[in-house]
């Protein structure tokens, strides 16, 4: 199943009394909780991170709320809600306080989308992408920037053509790129990419490139969109490609590069470009890798790869770049890490233990 990429600041309960002096403004950060189909709200102090739930949190969503993306302005938070019933993407104001208000009615992706199960959107919050793996397409809608409203753009659903993975929207908003698995002769499952170049929210192909690994999971891109970073899971590999002014990919020399762990299925770049991160859900760590400003090749730094609690399957960098966030997902015991960085090492800090496991989470600050 597809791990998301998430934004998550969570703090003891032991250190509540903690805060230390400097920023007063709010932070807010929220959680989509499929299995009560809720979305949990929570202040975040700037200056310690610890998080107060807000009053009424959580708050009611769509049916398996999973994946949700919170508008640049601060003003709109989007659900996508794939249950059976649903298939639609929800619409919530965003209080000052962190209260959430729905607006409805919902917006469908049907009836040619279902499942949504995934939601990106541009720099400039323009456009909100809607990855739909029980229809293999991609929905796009454009923002009302006053309201929030969502409305198709033309040619919407575009297909992708086989059942997508992952996608990841280039930092600039100019490239969208996503991830397939392909079961092959033998039991033998490889993976491809396929990139499309965004005009005003209208996606192109670009065509599909071979993800040089079985069963592609994690991607991400460096912020200068020069280099896309594909996790394949099933091949225990990193794939590393370089991004041409067009969106063409080129796999790089030494790409793809083991993973001496197992299980890659998530990964994130920092801002700075520097350091990419890695979680490796079969071997229950997370790999810590520099980053080339050339080639963009990872060398993995001293120490790493750092223990996590069992089976990481999602990262989150906090925006200062100060702490790494880990979802954990075993059985009966879903968690988040928390890991201090510096210069790419990381220092674990704590685990926050949570009763419905948060599949997607974001930041508001």
């Amino acid at each position: 199943m597809l791990q998301k990429a998430l934004i998550l600041v969570f703090a003891l309960a032991s250190i509540a009394g903690c805060i230390a002096c400097g920023s007063t403004t709010s932070h807010y950060v929220f959680a989509t909780l499929p299995a009560a189909s809720q979305v949990a709200s929570y202040r975040e102090d700037p200056n310690s991170g610890v998080l107060t739930q807000i009053a009424g949190s959580p708050f009611p969503a769509g049916d398996g709320a999973e994946s949700m993306v919170v508008h640049p302005s601060g003003k709109f938070l989007y659900v996508a809600n794939p249950g059976a019933a649903e298939n639609d993407v929800s619409l919530f104001t965003i209080s000052s306080t962190g209260v959430l208000t729905e607006v409805t009615p919902r917006t469908s992706v049907a009836p040619d989308g279902s499942s949504p199960d995934l939601l990106v959107m541009d720099p400039a919050g323009k456009y909100l992408y809607v990855m739909n793996v029980g229809s293999n397409n991609i929905s796009v809608f454009s923002i009302d920037s006053s309201a929030g409203g969502l409305t198709p753009v033309s040619g919407s659903p575009f297909s992708i053509g086989l059942t997508p993975q992952n996608m990841q929207l280039a930092p600039s908003g100019n490239f969208l790129y996503v991830v397939s698995s392909i079961s092959s002769v033998g039991g033998q499952t490889s993976g491809s990419i396929e990139g499309f170049s965004v005009n005003a929210g209208v996606l192109s192909a670009l065509g599909v490139t071979s993800s040089d690994g079985a069963n592609p999971s994690g991607l991400a891109i460096n912020p200068k969109d020069t280099f896309l970073y594909v996790a394949n899971k099933g091949s225990n590999t990193i794939s590393i490609f370089s991004i041409n002014s067009s969106g063409g990919l080129t796999e790089v020399s030494g790409s793809p590069l083991n993973d001496v762990d197992q299980g890659p299925v998530a990964m994130i770049v920092d801002q700075s470009g520097k350091y990419l991160y890695v979680a490796n859900q079969g071997s229950s760590n997370v790999g810590s890798y520099s980053l080339d400003p050339t080639t963009g090749f990872p060398t993995a730094i001293a120490d790493s790869p750092f223990g996590s609690e069992g089976d990481p399957s999602f990262l989150a960098l906090d925006p200062s770049g100060k702490y790494l966030f880990v979802g954990n997902q075993p059985p009966g015991t879903p968690g988040i890490q928390a890991f201090g960085v510096s210069s790419g090492s990381l220092n674990a800090i704590f685990t926050y233990s949570v009763g419905n496991t948060p599949s997607s989470i974001a930041v508001l600050q």
